[in-house]
């Protein structure tokens, strides 16, 4: 699965097509960005009728790749890397929407499925050797 990102688009293309795709996942963009494991602020959130000309550091345009199997991080490394855009992957636990800092391993398959909750809160069954 690809979405396109083209030079005329808004914020708001991108995070909708991703959320058709991924219903209990969103994708937030920023100004600036996170650092690994790291929550970006609100305030730093771009709205979503942004056209993204106006808030990345490279002008190219094409495909992102979403397929179920890439991982949140693999997701926002493209997005940066290939359209200098700042964005985390967001996922819904309950009825909040939690940005993927600890979870970012899981691919976009596990996180819309709801895997993130028994990741964060699963206990190993051997305890690790040191």
């Amino acid at each position: 699965m690809q979405i396109y990102i083209s030079e005329e688009a808004i914020i708001a293309d991108i995070q909708e097509r991703f959320h058709q795709l991924y219903p209990r996942l969103k994708l937030e963009f920023f100004y600036k960005p996170h650092a690994p494991g790291a929550c970006s602020p609100a305030k730093d959130k771009v709205p979503a009728n942004t056209p993204i000309e106006k808030v990345r550091m490279q002008h190219s345009f094409g495909w992102l790749d979403v397929s179920h199997y890439r991982t949140a991080v693999a997701v926002e490394h493209d997005l940066n890397y290939l359209f200098g855009l700042h964005a985390q992957v967001v996922h819904k636990v309950g009825p909040l929407w939690l940005q993927t800092t600890g979870t970012g391993h899981l691919t976009l398959e596990e996180l819309n499925a709801g895997d993130a909750e028994k990741a964060m809160f699963e206990l190993p069954e051997e305890p690790e050797n040191e």
